[in-house]
């Protein structure tokens, strides 16, 4: 049975068209990944089918009573929600329906027998609603999704307003699962959660019983839970059965089937061209130059999709450092609470460090500390010299109006627009993102500008929290080979052994350190 059908979609920004005459179908039970290089278009055609959007052209119908729960990537928080109100908003509908029974009870006492008797079947329905769905035992419901989640660590009374990204996203997860939704939209769900609950969720997920679409550029759990590949690419949508896998198998093989055609195609329209152009002077010949020239024009002319351009990071490498990188003493890491136990250790050149560990312990407070973005509760951290550091933040929170070109041009104004460009392509963005502003692009193509301004930046220590983080596959992979070849030191906070395992020399799990109870 169809869940949802998108017919005839498109829709662009300004001149850049992201989606051409678009169609898509969900069937009950389908275990959907949607998948494509950073600004195809997934997010954007999840807000389509939710409604946040609307398309230039084509209808989105979804079918009635089938409620629709979406995990955005970029929803934000009410910073003066506490944890459990956020929570119990999963509910929403359930205490309205709860105010309306009450409105219906307030009028009863002046109103007409008819009226009472429509009143009291109206209260019957609602509240067998409410008995349905639990309503007098939320409080237990939302204490167990999140004892599962991990959100009791954090505090239910706590305010979201002074979250990690990780925690953020673990809540909004909770939400969603707690309003039970007949239809799963998840957006890169996997950001910011540590690994013990991306096992949970793969688990769920594999369990999961009606549809879902997933957004996720991490493989090795978009493998272990779909069964269907929609592919987005130059502004189309294919689908591919099976995981990722498959559709990479069976892409490649059309690809190629069509390189060929292509091929001969051309060579055919090559010696047609060549047979006109030679005997349509001539009499004898004219005749059959112009059944040449009509097969010309009949031919259904293949064109070779466009090449994504696939991103060059290369690090600039600025002096060598001296031996010693830092060493603490008595360290204690947090803001208004200690997160650490005292610290002593030191760090030397050339070292490649993972930073691992649950969300909200801690990972992002130590390396601020240690660079001295943020004061320490007690000891001190002693800094070698000629360090020239790289930083790459978790989160951007200020929206940034700047075009691409804007942006970079500002970090670095001795350059021409030429090799502004330049830079930017050579991170794998067309020329369409390049002169976009940086609000309006995707997650991932965010990041590839702040690569660009850190790989343009001669550094001799790269600090990099969760760049993987909205990144494709092509970029993932391209940030990895450039990290294994840099000659500086790397520390790197990244949930994903994957990718860092061939990386660094040595994985620090700070909740060996952390004064947080599990």
């Amino acid at each position: 049975m169809s869940i949802l059908n998108v017919t005839n979609l498109s829709h662009g920004f300004g001149d850049r068209a992201i989606f051409e005459n678009v169609s898509f179908r969900l069937l009950k039970g389908e275990h959907i990944g949607l998948f494509g290089a950073n600004g195809e278009g997934k997010s954007t055609f999840m807000n389509i089918i939710t409604g946040k959007l609307e398309p230039d052209e084509g209808k989105v119908e979804w079918s009635k009573h089938v409620r629709a729960g979406y995990l955005d990537q970029h929803t934000t928080l009410n910073g003066q929600m506490t944890v459990r109100d956020v929570l119990k908003t999963a509910f929403k509908y359930l205490f309205d329906l709860e105010e309306e029974i009450n409105s219906l009870y307030n009028k009863m006492g002046d109103c007409t027998p008819k009226e009472l008797e429509d009143y009291l079947e109206d209260v019957g329905v609602m509240q067998d609603i409410l008995d349905h769905n639990d309503f007098y035992t939320i409080d237990s419901k939302v204490e167990e999704v999140a004892r599962g989640l991990g959100l009791m660590d954090i505090g239910l009374e706590k305010s979201v307003r002074d979250l990690s990204g990780g925690q953020r996203t673990k809540i909004l997860l909770a939400k969603l699962l707690l309003e039970k939704p007949d239809i799963l939209l998840l957006d890169e769900p996997t950001n910011y959660l540590d690994e013990s609950h991306i096992v949970w969720l793969k688990r769920y997920l594999q369990e999961y019983e009606n549809a879902f679409i997933l957004i996720s550029h991490d493989i090795p759990f978009l493998n272990s839970v779909i069964n269907l590949i929609y592919h987005m690419e130059n502004q189309k949508l294919n689908r591919y059965v099976g995981d990722y896998n498959k559709y990479l198998e069976v892409y490649e093989m059309k690809k190629k089937q069509k390189e060929s055609a292509y091929k001969k195609q051309q060579q055919e329209m090559s010696q047609l061209k060549d047979f006109v152009a030679r005997n349509k002077a001539r009499v004898a010949t004219r005749n059959m130059a112009m059944s040449r020239q009509k097969k010309l024009d009949k031919m259904d002319v293949i064109e070779l999709d466009r090449e994504k351009p696939k991103p060059k990071f290369d690090f600039k490498v600025a002096r060598t450092s001296a031996k010693l990188i830092f060493e603490t003493k008595d360290l204690v890491i947090g803001y208004d609470d200690p997160l650490s136990k005292p610290l002593n250790f030191k760090l030397e050149r050339g070292s490649k460090i993972a930073i691992t560990g649950a969300n909200g312990i801690g990972k992002t407070t130590l390396l601020k500390s240690i660079i001295g973005e943020i004061p320490p509760i007690s000891g001190e951290v002693k800094l070698g010299d000629y360090q020239y550091i790289g930083y790459f933040e978790q989160e951007i929170k200020e929206a940034n109006y700047n075009t691409c070109i804007d942006e970079i041009w500002a970090e670095f104004p001795s350059l021409t627009q030429y090799e502004v460009r330049a830079m930017l392509a050579r991170c794998g963005l067309t020329n369409k993102h390049i002169e976009s502003k940086i609000l309006v692009l995707s997650g991932g193509e965010q990041a590839k500008v702040r690569l660009c301004k850190l790989i343009n930046t001669e550094s001799n220590i790269l600090i990099l929290d969760e760049p993987t983080n909205h990144l494709d596959i092509d970029a993932k992979e391209e940030l990895k080979r450039a990290l294994k070849e840099y000659k500086g030191t790397i520390i790197l906070i990244s949930h994903e052994s994957e990718f860092y395992n061939d990386i660094v020399t040595e994985v620090w799990n700070i909740e060996d350190w952390t004064t947080k109870l599990f």
